[in-house]
């Protein structure tokens, strides 16, 4: 049976990383950006961009932000036509728009949803807000048939991705797994080395590559840049 899902890009904004974060000699302006997948089964909306937060990450990340209801109208929808919202990690230019979505269930990692209600780890008011609805779950997750939770830590210990299965290839919403879609061809080209047999030293990369390779992806799509990684060969 032929699965359909589209996958649409949405532009939430954009902050300055500073040049302590980046280093090197320039801040770096950063894109946010969301997507939405819909499925048969319904639209999930993959990250919610730039919360409100306190004047001091103000100040540091200098955000700026394009309203959730409006990427959605662009896209032709709203907010009552999304069904699952899932969060590749709680920080606040991830799940800022989530309080605009209460009684959505929010699918996310336990250890993340943990993580993000001790101090230091994101903005509170964005973590338990009045009609927070979250769907926990422990590592790997089926949300709809050929829709899976692939957790990818590293950027947080809850970080995780979504992969999207269709008949003319995979979709993966990596979120911050990689920062950059370079970052992402470069682990790749590491562990194509390391089966190679070329003799260290060698890059390291993530345990989790493996997994979401297996699942042989035409596209694997980021949160904080615009490029898309496909594989060099059919």
């Amino acid at each position: 049976m032929e699965k359909k899902t589209a996958v649409r890009r949405l532009d939430l904004g954009y902050f300055v990383r500073p040049a302590s974060e980046v280093r090197g000699p320039q801040p770096r302006v950063e894109p946010v950006l969301a997507y939405l997948a819909q499925c048969e089964e319904g639209l999930v909306l993959f990250d919610t961009g730039i919360g409100a937060a306190d004047a001091e990450t103000e100040a540091h990340y200098r955000p700026r932000r394009r309203s959730l209801d409006a990427a959605l109208a662009a896209a032709g929808f709203s907010r009552a036509d999304v069904s699952l919202v899932v969060n590749c990690h709680l920080h606040f230019d991830h799940c800022g728009g989530n309080p605009l979505l209460r009684d959505k269930p929010i699918v996310v990692q336990s250890t993340e949803l943990s993580a993000a209600r001790r101090a230091g780890h994101t903005i509170d008011a964005l973590v338990d807000f009045p009609g927070a609805n979250y769907l926990e779950i422990t590592g790997e997750a089926e949300l709809w048939p050929g829709v899976r939770i692939i957790p990818t830590p590293g950027h947080t210990e809850g970080h995780q991705s979504l992969v999207i299965q269709q008949n003319d290839g995979t979709v993966i919403l990596a979120g911050q797994a990689h920062d950059f879609a370079a970052h992402f061809a470069s682990d790749h080209l590491a562990r194509r080395a390391a089966l190679d047999g070329l003799q260290p030293p060698l890059p390291t990369y993530q345990p989790w590559l493996e997994r979401l390779l297996e699942f042989n992806p035409r596209r694997v799509l980021f949160a904080h840049d615009c490029s898309v990684w496909e594989p060099s060969t059919a």
